[in-house]
């Protein structure tokens, strides 16, 4: 059964002192009422009644974990639904399409072949306002209660409000970094409020595995369905399949994974090899793996993981509502998003639109989504005028997660991109290389995609659409430890064709003392003189 938001506020009652008074408001119609509570395991649904005394708190058996408490104190049922529309339906501003589909069905086209999004009952929603929803997701965060110590299911009711949670899959995903990129943001771009959000220190380095544990918590819940599921698949560029590797490992899920051979990193590829997926390397690029995985999936009982399938963005859509929460829920003014498949760019606009339309929120930031100038479809139709999409043959970039021509979320980019008055912008190869060793040499380690977006935030910054006091949030998708072989090829300078102008590479000298006094006084004289 699903989960009645008013009921899960013990997290936050825990930190309470005896006898403080908290308000609680209310789902219809929105008030407040005063509740005295000495303990976080009473239940704060309003009522007109004083509340009962609470039984005294205790701690958890020793044979019990923490799925076995959260069964113990399963709070009431409620009324919040999701279901499948077709996205031309939402795109169209149609609240109730004559097509819609059950999260449990499998189902990832509608009837004309359109994408599908996932809509939420927002009446249901709205019977709470803001304030409650903020108190609400404030309360969850730091603690271990399953399984709201997940930065993805602390927002529960607005990613899958019907499962249940012993059908969650979690590794306590999300609640990531927001970095103050001091020294990068007034050196380099003379700027005090610069941010970075570092999505990549997750489970499995990656800003996948916030969609990733809504996906398969959804296929283990069809398993007990009885569903015709026997395992998951996906094509990936890298991450994807480590993050769905992951987690269907530690469900006990089969996973079948497509990648292009020789095209992304070491440490990308044995990730899957690891958590004991069945890895297909296969001679063509991402898009033709994901032309073949289309087709495997309609044939075999295969179900499918990539971001067509639109339950990974109710993941990924907490991220932009944690940047909020982490900015005591203040709007920033530009969050820049690197874009592949381009289901990031509109999973954090949905995450920003629904903390406005339910009053968390009075704005939204503008999204600037950027490309890899080797694999720019989004960036060449944003120039255009948003004319006719054409797909590009992708060609190699050390960005390779976004090294994707023919992206499956191009509509919903575009259309998230023209409701925040967006932009787009492009990166080429010698660019995001030096863009990365910038931020590196500030105290991040971040991957060649982040460079790609600090890279649109150097030309905005330049051209004076981002102002020196703008608010900035770059979004980091992956670790850099995933990309050390292009961190030593640009260190190195073994790039061709590339200058590599902030290369720091490594001084041989021989064992002895006065090589080593020389060395080491030219380097401080050399530091002494900037």
């Amino acid at each position: 059964m699903a989960s009645s938001s008013s009921s899960l506020l013990h997290p936050s009652l825990s930190s309470l002192s005896p006898k403080r008074t908290v308000l609680y408001p209310t789902p219809s119609p929105k008030r407040s009422l005063s509740v005295t509570c000495t303990s976080s395991t009473f239940d704060p649904t309003p009522t007109n009644s004083p509340p009962p005394q609470p039984p005294p708190l205790r701690a958890r058996a020793a044979d019990e974990n923490i799925r076995d408490e959260a069964r113990r104190h399963r709070p009431t049922p409620n009324n919040f639904s999701a279901r499948y529309v077709p996205f031309d339906a939402v795109a169209a501003g149609v609240s109730s399409p004559d097509e819609s589909y059950s999260l449990d069905e499998i189902v990832y086209r509608s009837r004309s072949g359109g994408l599908l999004d996932v809509q939420h009952d927002m009446a249901a929603l709205a019977k709470f306002d803001g304030a409650y929803w903020r108190r609400l997701f404030d309360s969850r965060v730091g603690h271990t209660t399953w399984p709201y110590g997940s930065g993805v299911w602390s927002k529960k009711e607005w990613v899958l409000p019907e499962i249940d949670d012993d059908d969650i899959v979690s590794a306590f995903e999300g609640n990531s970094n927001l970095f103050w990129a001091e020294r990068f943001g007034k050196q380099f771009h003379g700027m005090n409020d610069l941010w970075v959000k570092h999505c990549g220190i997750s489970h499995t380095g990656s800003f996948k595995d916030l969609g990733m544990t809504v996906l398969i918590s959804q296929v283990n819940r069809l398993f007990k369905l009885q569903r015709p599921v026997v395992g998951v698949g996906c094509a990936s560029t890298g991450d994807t399949s480590a993050a769905l590797s992951a987690y269907c490992a530690s469900a006990g899920i089969p996973s079948i994974v497509f990648l292009p051979a020789n095209k992304i990193s070491m440490a990308q590829l044995v990730q899957p090899i690891a958590n004991g997926a069945f890895v297909l390397s296969i001679d063509t690029d991402f898009d033709g793996c994901m032309k073949l995985i289309r087709e495997v999936t309609a044939e075999l009982p295969i179900y499918l993981a990539n971001s067509l399938n639109s339950l990974r963005l109710e993941g990924q859509k907490t991220a932009a509502i944690e940047i909020l929460q982490q900015f005591d829920w203040e709007v920033p003014d530009w969050v820049i998003v690197p874009g592949g498949n381009l289901g990031n760019i509109y999973a954090f606009y949905k995450g920003f639109k629904m903390c406005q339309e339910l009053g968390l929120v009075d704005r939204i930031p503008r999204l600037v989504c950027a490309q890899a100038a080797n694999a720019n479809p989004l960036y060449l139709h944003y120039k255009s005028g948003w004319k006719d999409f054409k797909a590009v043959t992708a060609q190699t970039t050390f960005a390779s997660a976004i090294q994707i021509g023919d992206p499956v979320s191009i509509d919903r980019a575009v259309y998230a991109l023209k409701n925040c008055d967006g932009i787009v912008e492009e990166a080429t190869e010698e660019e995001l290389m030096d863009a990365m060793a910038q931020a590196d040499s500030t105290g991040m380690f971040i991957c060649p995609h982040t460079g790609v977006a600090l890279t649109a935030l150097d030309k905005l910054r330049k051209s004076g659409v981002i102002g020196a006091g703008d608010r900035t949030v770059v979004v980091s998708t992956a670790h850099g430890l995933k990309f050390t072989q292009s961190k030593v090829d640009y260190h190195s300078k073994a790039i061709p064709d590339t200058a590599c102008r902030f290369a720091n590479p490594v001084t041989e000298v021989k064992a002895e003392y006065g090589a080593i006094m020389d060395v080491l006084q030219g380097f401080l004289k050399s530091k002494q003189s900037k």
